[in-house]
């Protein structure tokens, strides 16, 4: 008789895994310090960072969560596809519940001016990226019918902004296929949503002068990572299960 409440306090004391792809500087070292707050053990992705990803990994420790590295480069297909199935090996009990797609890379020029090889590796890293990822992890989450992706997409894909219609179009059609998935996947439980941040500060953004751009923002600053990771953490909590297919902006008012 005491079977049954034994099994559902294994369940409740399942280890709960999160990815987070680009997880080791800025927003993502955010996030998956964040989500290892909440109590995920979480799977920090990086394409070739290792001391700044070891640095991330460390303060998580440090700070009582749990995490490992899992280095792969997200615009090859079969490097990821080698890194997760190796993953699931290791794992053959367990599967990743929650993805962050973070990983992207910014190359700006005026698009006369613009080489081909700037806009591949801007819609590498932030389109395929997320389609070789997320396509993989998929299934586990539909079969369990539990799933959290988030999508780190960004206000030059919804405004647009000059000197960025590589980044602009990798993150516009990334809110695009966000949408599409989310529908797909909504009967079993697993939500799909996209986070657009504005002017955070990051790498990404300290070569931008910041002192012109904050006039641009009506609460007159940049945001910072943490209150990326807050918006985040919340839309992969239970909290958030009735949200899908939804891009929420995080501008400080910048529309």
């Amino acid at each position: 008789r005491a079977l049954p409440a034994l099994q559902h306090h294994r369940l409740s004391d399942m280890k709960k895994y999160a990815l987070v792809t680009g997880g080791s500087r800025g927003i993502g070292a955010a996030i998956a310090s964040q989500l290892a707050a909440d109590g995920y053990h979480v799977i920090i992705n990086y394409r070739s960072n290792s001391e700044a990803a070891k640095e991330t990994l460390r303060a998580i420790e440090d700070a009582g969560g749990e995490g490992e590295l899992l280095p792969f480069d997200v615009t090859e297909e079969h490097t990821v596809d080698e890194a997760l199935e190796q993953w699931e090996e290791r794992h053959p009990d367990e599967y990743i519940s929650v993805l962050v797609n973070n990983a992207g890379v910014r190359s700006d020029n005026l698009m006369v001016f613009m080489e081909t090889e700037q806009w591949n590796r801007v819609m590498g890293a932030s389109l395929n990226g997320f389609f070789f990822v997320t396509r993989r992890l998929l299934k586990n989450m539909m079969t369990h019918r539990n799933g959290r992706i988030v999508n780190i997409a960004s206000l030059s894909g919804l405004k647009g902004l000059p000197g960025q219609s590589n980044y602009s179009a990798a993150k516009a059609a990334m809110i695009g296929a966000m949408k599409a998935l989310a529908q797909e996947v909504a009967p079993r439980k697993v939500t799909v949503n996209a986070v657009a941040p504005g002017f955070i500060h990051s790498d990404m953004t300290k070569d931008l002068n910041e002192a012109e751009l904050r006039k641009t923002v009506p609460m007159n600053r940049f945001g910072e990572p943490q209150e990326v990771a807050d918006l985040v953490s919340f839309l992969v909590s239970p909290k958030a299960s009735y949200i899908t297919g939804q891009t929420i902006s995080i501008n400080g008012g910048l529309y």
